[in-house]
């Protein structure tokens, strides 16, 4: 009994492995990219996780550039993947979205975001989703409306404050506060602390071996259910509210769920190309939204608070900055726009944060037919990782380029850099909140840097798996300035 139950694992192990085997070779007439798939089924995904929990920011990529080149083909996530680190080649890939490439993601990320979210979309849908989230987050929007709630939250937090905080926690908790006001008009408070907590143990799933059982992953789909069913109860809620109450129609589109239920009352269903049809897909949308507005921007903050205690003739000169702009100012009165446009310094800083930084180190698409790029050709089906931080870090584009140097983008707009800076992504799938996030960003310096003195409690370092971060989330002491310190806050 025992060898026949042996025979019935092997024989299909076998076969599996033969497949594998076989659709390696399968493209070998074609031009590939050289490189290596690594073992069978698990490729080099091991490598690229052990690597990225070193010190170096790209040491997966720098070992396989050095002996492969700019493209090179690896396997990593369950699939062959062919990495991308050639600024040109990286912006024909973003700009031929939709034609010769679709977005794909790990299953580990597609399944904690939902397959409604943003990131996930395609086509018509996409576009008119996309287009309707920009709406949402442009200049004019966050200039008349949300600078107002930015400038409050903020300060609200900081007020709170102990005298040693760990930094990225606290950003973190602003970040989240702000996105939840913004997407569904709702002040900090029990509900949304609750939300909060469930919401970290999701991201912490992201870029995991999507493993169900005992892991990081498998709590993290636990959370995402939690969070979702508690969106849900939202969207119910404000659903009841908006037909119920003629009156209070206008008021509850302000926001991003007002929107969307005001396109799903039009009968837009999401299989028509136009909005969203249930719940489910509502919610995945929020989600998603969560996670671009959340993980990213509070590190870029807490990020740029590290360089500049670690340079301090750059701290010197964003506190001279922010300080003539307090100096104008009676009190606690709020920051305006015309206060934020006269930080030329703030951007540098800023822009140099998102180089060094990387939040979003790259994205993932899918050729949708073979792509012939830089002399090679990339095969149908094959996932394709476009590297940006490969390329910001890259000492041919970037003199002493990992380096933290706000200097350097002086006189220099990051618009006119093209494919040599794309820290929100780039083509039809431009990241719709860049200059919300921007915004956000500058308001927390101004008011840290006008608040108090700060210095680092312990020696900190970066990490880059599963996103870039600090090992122990930017501990440091806290000091009130005089001029600030007996002034109440006024919410």
């Amino acid at each position: 009994m025992a060898p026949l139950l042996l025979l019935c694992l092997l024989v299909p192990l076998c076969l599996l492995l033969l497949a594998v085997r076989s659709s390696r070779f399968a493209h070998r007439k074609l031009p590939l990219p050289p490189g290596s798939l690594g073992l069978p089924l698990l490729g080099e995904t091991l490598q690229l996780i052990s690597a990225y929990k070193t010190e170096n920011p790209e040491p997966f990529i720098d070992e396989r550039v050095t002996r492969y080149g700019a493209i090179f083909t690896t396997h990593v996530f369950g699939e062959p993947t062919v990495f991308v680190t050639d600024p040109e080649a990286n912006r024909y890939v973003l700009q031929n979205e939709g034609k010769l490439f679709e977005c794909s993601y790990p299953s580990s990320i597609s399944n904690l975001l939902g397959r409604h979210s943003l990131l996930l979309m395609k086509g018509s849908l996409h576009k008119r989703m996309h287009s309707l989230t920009m709406s949402f987050v442009n200049s004019s929007i966050i200039r008349d409306h949300l600078l107002v709630d930015i400038d409050r939250l903020i300060k609200l937090n900081l007020d709170s404050w102990p005298s040693t905080v760990f930094l990225l926690d606290e950003a973190k908790k602003i970040t989240f506060e702000l996105t939840i006001k913004q997407l569904m008009s709702l002040d900090p408070g029990e509900w949304t602390e609750n939300l909060r907590k469930e919401y970290l143990l999701v991201i912490d799933g992201f870029f995991g071996l999507p493993i169900p059982f005992f892991t990081t992953y498998a709590r993290a789909i636990k959370a995402r259910a939690k969070v979702a069913e508690t969106l849900r109860r939202k969207v119910r809620e404000r659903r009841r509210e908006y037909y119920e109450e003629e009156k209070e129609k206008e008021r509850k589109r302000e926001d991003m769920l007002g929107s969307l239920l005001e396109l799903e009352g039009g009968g837009g269903g999401g299989g028509g190309g136009g909005g969203f049809s249930d719940d489910e897909e509502i919610v995945d949308f929020l989600l998603a939204l969560l996670v671009a507005g959340y993980e990213t921007t509070s590190t870029i903050m807490t990020l740029a608070v590290k360089f500049l205690t670690e340079t301090p003739a750059a701290l010197a000169q964003i506190k001279e900055e922010h300080e003539e702009i307090r100096a104008k100012k009676r009190g606690m009165e709020a920051l305006q726009w015309s206060d934020y446009k006269a930080m030329p310094f703030t951007r540098c800083v800023i822009n140099e944060t998102l180089r060094v930084a990387n939040i979003i180190s790259g994205v993932f698409r899918r050729a949708t037919t073979d792509v012939n790029i830089k002399g090679y050709t990339i095969p149908k089906g094959w996932r394709v990782f476009a590297s940006f931080r490969a390329v910001h870090l890259d000492h041919e584009y970037y003199k002493e380029a990992r380096t933290f140097n706000p200097w350097r983008w002086l006189n220099k707009n990051p618009s006119t850099q093209g494919n040599l800076f794309t820290p929100f992504g780039g083509g039809p799938r431009l990241c719709p909140g860049y200059e919300l996030a921007r915004v956000e960003i500058s308001v927390f310096l101004h008011h840290l840097i006008t608040t108090f003195n700060w210095e680092a409690a312990e020696v900190d370092r970066l990490v880059f798996f599963p996103t870039t971060r600090t090992q122990k989330r930017c501990p440091v002491n806290l000091s009130r300035r005089k001029s600030t310190s007996n002034t109440a806050m006024k919410i």
